[in-house]
């Protein structure tokens, strides 16, 4: 054969190559375009098209083996998304990995939880070297007695893609343990039960659950809570008799009202079983004794608009934390035969100033925790003398909240402490000594040096003069010449309030220059229940102009600038960034909005979808007139226009059932639509995982690295 035409044909090979992959790689960069399909539909008056309708798929349709045209469609724009997103972030591959080992590299692989005493065994969780979940264990009288293995959900995970094990429930007398698993991030469960003396898996199997169970003192008994599968609402509480199947089960309880969460727990005291049913606005209780499983619940009292409570039962009487008659809440108590409200009778008053949250109650001391000027306080009662102090934690931000005490005889409170630069401690305090003692603090391999960093407190004006605190943290040698990068994080709904804790995670942003800033936006509890209420329904738009007027702070004071600010939030932290980005979307360089929450209107318009009813006395109701219009004027779905928007990385789960996965692919195709900006906008789905993402100790990683590159790059930041 000729040497040159041989020649000839291998250039005309490899240039045919280099072709075919440049070809490949201009169609894997090409913007995806969704079709546009318009929906019609008309809501007190107004018609409203949806163009994108055509991509919500029913739960059959997204787990059929053989995809309909429709799922098809859906399925082919995801891929589209994530190949995009593949294709725009490949130069970050490596810097990816480099990230995802330096996160994990900080945590502790080998690790153990401090064992806690209960029912005569100690119990407690370890991990070992790279494996992805948890194993529980126990050892019965003294940590020096051989450990028992109760399960090793390693073992159970294998195969799975996604693998959760939840709601361990040990029986009185020690020898049971009833658990729920999910293996699709639905968050419906499969309660199993395991003999812990002989290893063997009972043939007991209790389908569509919440996950978890009460055992009632026959050790043959309990309680669980069943699901809507396509609402996913809590429904009903079951009795659950060992040996019988599921069908020859007993309903004890069904909640009528869709508004309301319901779930059933075992008093402290281990003297009750008790069924909870509470919405946003209101909550009441249904009671047991535990030695009569077979007995009927009575009313703890009667069910009250604008009454929120909980119950803790004490010997001969129950505590009450309410806001019957206090925004903030007190403390009241009642005889346990006399549990109606006409004879309730305080023991702590309302405050104006302090939210009364939480009570942990011992056989000599009652521990009260408080949120006083937008910090948790830990407060002690001596039940004899009547004697109080709160704990001093020296440090004026931190986050520090009660653990798990299940032991009624003890003066000893455990408790975690926590802060912006300190790893998370447990720590023993004896309440009447009012001596500490660090049980664990959080190991960061590789070493931490809390000295190294700065927080602060900063206070932005509100529109309307109210003071909204920021938490913020960077390392020292930070300059506020405006050149700083800045990530501001918030939530803002439900009363949820983001305490300023500590992150491993978070110093692979801090030690590369960033700061991050937390802003305690109204729709949370910071400054108690008002300033949850100055955050919700027709006061919801206070949440996205507080967490505005916090960034425009943080340019005011040169920490950042629009040019270096970042902003992320995630579920109805990404309705917030939804809301932001149309309200000011020029001060932002990147916005991460992570399973986000932006189809407020078509959800909350539609009952079958999981969650819905339950939500309308937080967002509203839109089948009203009134709280229609209102929320219309926030929806970030709705609120698309055309005009330039920032950086965006929007995350979701194809199996979420908290927010759909076709409210942001809907809010992705609508932007890419519309925007008039040369800006990247990448779409992250990930096609196993569910609202948490995908389920594993370290997997989660892998998208935290994904969302620090997607900032990195834009800041050129390269190592």
């Amino acid at each position: 054969m000729n040497r040159n035409f041989l020649f000839a044909v291998i250039i005309g090979i490899v240039v045919t190559m280099i072709e075919t992959n440049r070809q490949t790689e201009e169609i894997a960069m090409t913007t995806p375009v969704a079709e546009k399909i318009p929906h019609k539909t008309t809501v007190h008056g107004y018609d409203r098209v949806d163009n994108y309708h055509w991509m919500r798929l029913t739960d059959k349709q997204k787990v059929a083996k053989n995809p309909d045209v429709q799922t098809q469609k859906v399925l082919d724009n995801l891929k589209a998304e994530n190949t995009y997103k593949e294709a725009r972030l490949k130069h970050t591959e490596q810097f990816q990995e480099k990230l995802f080992d330096e996160i994990v590299g900080r945590i502790k692989k080998d690790d153990e939880s401090v064992p806690y005493l209960h029912n005569g065994h100690w119990y407690y969780t370890r991990f070992e070297k790279d494996k992805e979940y948890p194993i529980y264990c126990r050892k019965k009288e003294s940590l020096d007695n051989t450990e028992e293995i109760m399960i090793n959900v390693n073992e159970w995970a294998e195969g799975y893609d996604y693998f959760s094990l939840i709601g361990l429930s040990v029986s009185p007398n020690n020898r049971l343990l009833a658990f729920s698993i999910d293996t699709l991030s639905r968050r419906i469960y499969t309660i199993k039960v395991k003999n812990l003396e002989t290893g063997e898996i009972l043939s007991d199997e209790i389908i569509s659950t919440e996950g978890g169970t009460t055992w009632a003192n026959d050790n043959q008994t309990f309680f669980y809570t069943t699901k809507n599968e396509v609402t996913l609402l809590s429904e009903h509480i079951d009795r659950h008799k060992l040996g019988t199947s599921q069908s020859k089960d007993v309903r004890v309880y069904t909640e009528k009202d869709n508004s309301f969460y319901i779930g059933v727990y075992r008093s402290k005291s281990d003297k009750y079983i008790i069924i909870y049913s509470s919405s946003t606005l209101s909550s009441d209780y249904h009671v047991l004794n535990a030695d009569n499983p077979e007995g009927k619940f009575h009313s703890f009292s009667p069910r009250e608009k604008m009454n929120e409570y909980s119950i803790e039962h004490y010997k001969d009487k129950f505590y009450i934390i309410t806001n019957w008659n206090a925004i903030n809440f007190r403390l009241m108590e009642t005889p346990d035969d006399a549990t109606s409200k006409e004879n309730w009778t305080e023991v702590i008053a309302h405050r104006d100033d302090v939210l009364l949250s939480e009570i942990d109650v011992f056989d000599s001391h009652l521990v009260i925790s408080e949120r006083k000027d937008g910090l948790r306080q830990l407060r002690i009662i001596d039940q004899q003398s009547g004697s109080e102090h709160y704990m001093d934690f020296g440090e004026d931000v931190y986050a520090a909240y009660t653990l798990t005490n299940l032991n009624f005889d003890t003066n000893i409170l455990r408790y975690g402490f926590t802060s912006l630069k300190t790893p998370f401690s447990t720590i023993d305090y004896n309440m009447d000594t009012r001596e500490s003692t660090l049980l664990k603090q959080t190991v960061v391999v590789g070493g931490h040096n809390p000295d190294d960093y700065k927080t602060e407190r900063l206070y932005a004006t509100a529109h309307d003069g109210k003071k909204v605190p920021i938490s913020i943290i960077y390392k020292k040698g930070f300059k506020k010449n405006g050149k700083g990068n800045v990530l501001q994080y918030a939530y803002g709904s439900y009363g949820s309030t983001i305490d300023p804790s500590f992150s491993s995670t978070r110093l692979s942003l801090l030690d590369r220059g960033f700061a991050f800033a937390i802003a305690h936006i109204r729709g949370s509890q910071t400054y108690g229940r008002p300033w949850y209420e100055d955050g919700k329904m027709f006061n919801k738009m206070n949440t996205f102009t507080d967490f505005i007027d916090c960034s425009k702070l943080l340019i005011q004071e040169k920490y950042t600038s629009a040019n270096h600010l970042f902003a992320m939030g995630g579920s109805a932290g990404g309705l917030l960034m939804g809301a932001v980005l149309n309200l000011a979307p020029e001060l932002y360089r990147g916005v991460l909005a992570s399973v986000p929450f932006v189809d407020v209107i078509n959800t909350m318009l539609d009952e079958t979808i999981p969650l819905t009813s339950n939500e309308w006395d937080e967002w509203g109701d839109p089948r009203k007139k009134k709280e229609f219009d209102y929320m219309m004027t926030y929806s970030p779905y709705d609120n698309v226009e055309a005009k330039d928007y920032p950086n965006m990385l929007v995350t979701t789960g194809y199996f979420d059932s908290q927010v759909q996965y076709w409210e942001p692919q809907k809010w992705v195709a609508k932007l890419r639509d519309m925007k008039t900006d040369d800006n990247v906008l990448i779409f992250h789905i990930n096609m196993e995982a569910g609202h948490g993402g995908k389920s594993g100790r370290f997997r989660y990683y892998r998208e935290v690295a994904l969302e620090y590159v997607f900032m990195f790059d834009l800041a050129r930041i390269e190592r």
